[in-house]
């Protein structure tokens, strides 16, 4: 199981890599760092007195991570055996977002599969 910082770390160094598997715990890790974002923008932007501030940074970080967002979303559909083309399952209406939320928690395949080995946890370096 990764944690926060490790996910985080791995998530900016893979930033373009398609290749190999994410764990479940990895990709969960960096929804929530996302949210925290979207979250942080929006409170700037109130205290600011401006939604149109926390707007406009939160473009800015969505546009900087859309190419490692895409990047992960593929390698976990990789962790649990699918092609990473299974990310666009969310653009069928109603039905694919809720089909994509399902694959994303499944959990990982336990064996190596032809995208990869079984993703480890770094060892944390004190």
């Amino acid at each position: 199981m990764t944690n926060f910082g490790d996910a985080v770390r791995l998530f900016f160094q893979n930033y373009a890599n398609f290749n190999g598997r994410a764990s479940r715990s990895m990709y969960w890790w960096v929804c929530l760092l996302n949210c925290i974002v979207c979250v942080a923008c929006m409170i700037v932007g109130s205290v600011v007195g401006s939604e149109t501030l926390g707007n406009i940074l939160w473009g800015v970080y969505a546009l900087a991570v859309l190419v490692p967002s895409l990047a992960i979303s593929v390698r976990r559909m990789h962790d649990i055996g699918k092609g990473g083309g299974w990310i666009f399952i969310s653009l069928i209406p109603l039905v694919g977002g809720i089909w994509y939320l399902v694959l994303a928690c499944t959990d990982s395949e336990p064996f190596d599969n032809r995208f990869g080995p079984v993703p480890v946890a770094p060892i944390a370096k004190y």
